[in-house]
């Protein structure tokens, strides 16, 4: 029975403590029976009778009371402006210093009759004393208070910028080129008029497959490149419907780089940008590849395809390229790097070099 009592106390002891008011009456039990132990030993030193403990016990019991309503008053002005707030929190310690500088003294003379001064210098100093001590008390009562204030407003902060770069991420994330879906719906359409309706099928099982998954991705998290690469298959697939033999496709990523998180959807854009210019405007096509290889820590996952490459005003480069360089830049930072490159005799080459993350399922990017 006394082990579920223990169980049971256990997590109503910790609540209790994990909330500030909790954390207050620890801590002002614990200083108070320091001081109580301190007053004690200084009277043992001191030659004082062993009965004096009851001077200290009702000393540091007084203290404990007046410092506690003292905190209310602290509180009940916190919101006040400085300029009344301060002056109020002065008031409100020298009354509790007098207060406690009389209980005390009425305990010590009590005890020792001898003990009370023979001039009002001698009340002074007593005054100073239990000034000194609740003075002790309001700096600590404060520097605590004003450092869980600065902790919540770090936390709120840090809040408000994990809230505005989500924000900036999905915005980041759903600015896809509209064309895809119009020129996937005119392809529809148009085999449908002719006839091929099993083709047109295929094509809106295929778009339904692909705008599902692009719906339940999350653009802050990472998923692995493996889920990646056949969100793009399916994309692909799609989009060979409509290209035919003008679209040709490689992919060569092996099976520790497809187990390696990369931001969902982050390959898109970049396929799209491929089909736009390299093959939709050229009449023999292009192709388009994809390698994904792990190096050391690093996964490096390159974009290809035989089209004209970037044009020499970086205005124009699209902002497919400029989505996906600012997605990675917000992700992780300097920890990534976005590169492209024109290649020779014609062609463009994109690299993503990220942290290799072997995670197994999706999460938070790191």
């Amino acid at each position: 029975m006394p082990v579920q009592m223990n169980t049971v106390a256990t997590p109503v002891l910790r609540n209790l403590v994990s909330g500030s008011a909790g954390r207050f009456w620890l801590l002002q039990s614990v200083g108070w029976f320091g001081y109580f132990a301190l007053h004690f030993l200084a009277a043992m030193g001191y030659g004082k009778a062993m009965s004096y403990v009851s001077v200290s016990a009702a000393s540091a019991l007084s203290g404990f009371v007046v410092t506690a309503l003292l905190r209310l008053g602290y509180r009940a002005v916190a919101s006040w402006p400085p300029r009344r707030m301060i002056p109020a929190s002065i008031a409100l310690l020298v009354l509790a210093t007098g207060v406690y500088a009389k209980l005390c003294a009425e305990i010590l003379f009590g005890f020792c009759v001898s003990c009370r001064p023979e001039s009002i210098l001698g009340y002074i100093g007593h005054f100073g004393t239990s000034l000194y001590v609740i003075l002790s008390w309001s700096g600590f009562y404060f520097a605590i208070r004003f450092s869980r204030q600065l902790a919540l407003e770090r936390e709120a902060l840090l809040k408000a910028h994990a809230m505005a770069h989500e924000a900036q991420l999905k915005m980041l994330r759903y600015q896809l080129n509209p064309h895809f879906l119009f020129n996937t719906l005119n392809a529809i359409s148009t085999l449908v008029l002719d006839g091929q309706n099993a083709t047109a099928n295929r094509m809106v099982s295929g778009l339904s497959g692909f705008l599902r998954h692009t719906l339940d991705s999350d653009p802050v998290q990472c998923v692995p490149l493996g889920d990646e690469i056949g969100a793009i298959e399916r994309y692909l697939g799609i989009e060979q419907l409509r290209f035919g033999e003008r679209l040709r496709i490689r992919i060569n990523a092996d099976a520790e780089a497809r187990r390696g998180r990369v931001p969902s959807l982050i390959l898109q854009p970049l396929i799209e940008n491929s089909i736009k210019y390299a093959v939709a405007r050229r009449a023999e096509g292009g192709t388009i590849a994809i390698d994904a290889q792990v190096r050391g820590d690093r996964l490096h996952v390159v974009v290809r395809d035989d089209g004209p490459g970037l044009p020499v005003e970086p205005a124009s480069n699209g902002v497919g390229l400029a989505n996906t360089r600012e997605r990675l830049a917000v992700l992780f930072g300097d920890r990534q790097h976005f590169g492209t490159r024109n290649l020779d005799p014609h062609g463009l080459e994109i690299l993503l070099d990220l942290p290799f993350d072997p995670a197994p399922h999706a999460g938070a990017c790191t």
